[in-house]
């Protein structure tokens, strides 16, 4: 097997946690030897740049309107307000965040992956064809789709825990940050796999079989998303990771064959 492509033991271990901690750092790796991937990189990160910066200014002053027209002004209820504004700004930026760069940059994606693929050998991009891109565009907007319902759904289902005095907010701030570090990692693994034509319950079958081995590469990307100036190339770095963690994944016997393309 390629040394690009990380070893996974056939099944699940202790170490998976490390394993997917190391994704991204393997993926720097490729990206800063691989003129193509490095091009690409660049380029995400410049508009990247530009999207958060304007999410910040934007959302801004908006979270503490919403907050005062919910609660109202005065006495305790501004106290109450701007402690929700700051909920609200921190939510909707971070799902922002998580959705907006990869919305923007969606057709950089694929163009990464395969060139991933491709540095990791055994692999020849498919004879273009409209029918088969179409097919592969309805997949991955399926596989979005169906990601950001269920990981908006988890996050709703856990958003009264701030209601609990003390440790609510705590508690929301921890199982929430859980949550999203797996569907982070569903997320990137995603984009291979939708370009291979895997159904999404494929993709969050295989993530929670390896359920410690989501976790390690989700929290390494999730740390990306908050560290300035990393985060401006966290969709590059995720995506050749994500290629990395597929590629691995089916050398180690965890995945099967992709669905044949008609």
């Amino acid at each position: 097997m390629n040394d690009i492509v990380p070893a996974l033991p056939a099944a699940p271990s202790l170490g998976d946690f490390v394993r997917g901690l190391s994704l991204p750092v393997r993926a720097v790796r490729v990206v800063v030897t691989t003129p193509r991937l490095l091009g690409l990189s660049l380029l995400s990160a410049l508009v990247t740049a530009g999207l958060l910066a304007g999410l910040v200014v934007a959302l801004w002053p908006r979270a503490f309107t919403w907050a005062d027209a919910l609660i109202g002004a005065g006495g305790w209820r501004t106290v109450v307000a701007t402690a929700v504004g700051f909920v609200f700004f921190s939510l909707a930026t971070f799902l922002s965040a998580l959705t907006l760069p990869n919305l923007v940059l969606a057709p950089l994606q694929d163009p990464l992956s395969e060139a991933t693929e491709a540095r990791c050998g055994d692999f020849v991009s498919p004879p273009f064809s409209l029918r088969a891109v179409a097919r592969g565009t309805v997949e991955s907007l399926g596989h979005t789709v169906l990601r950001l319902a269920t990981q908006l759904l988890g996050l709703m289902v856990l958003l009264p825990l701030n209601l609990v005095p003390g440790v609510g907010s705590l508690a929301w701030g921890v199982f929430g940050s859980l949550w999203s570090m797996f569907w982070l990692s569903v997320e990137h693994l995603s984009n291979p796999m939708a370009r291979h034509l895997y159904p999404f319950s494929q993709v969050v079958a295989a993530l929670r079989r390896r359920l410690t081995l989501a976790l390690g590469f989700g929290a390494a990307l999730y740390v990306l998303l908050w560290v300035p100036v990393l985060n401006f190339f966290l969709m590059p770095i995720a995506v050749v990771a994500g290629t990395l963690l597929f590629r691995a994944l089916r050398s180690a016997g965890a995945l099967g064959p992709p669905p044949p393309r008609r």
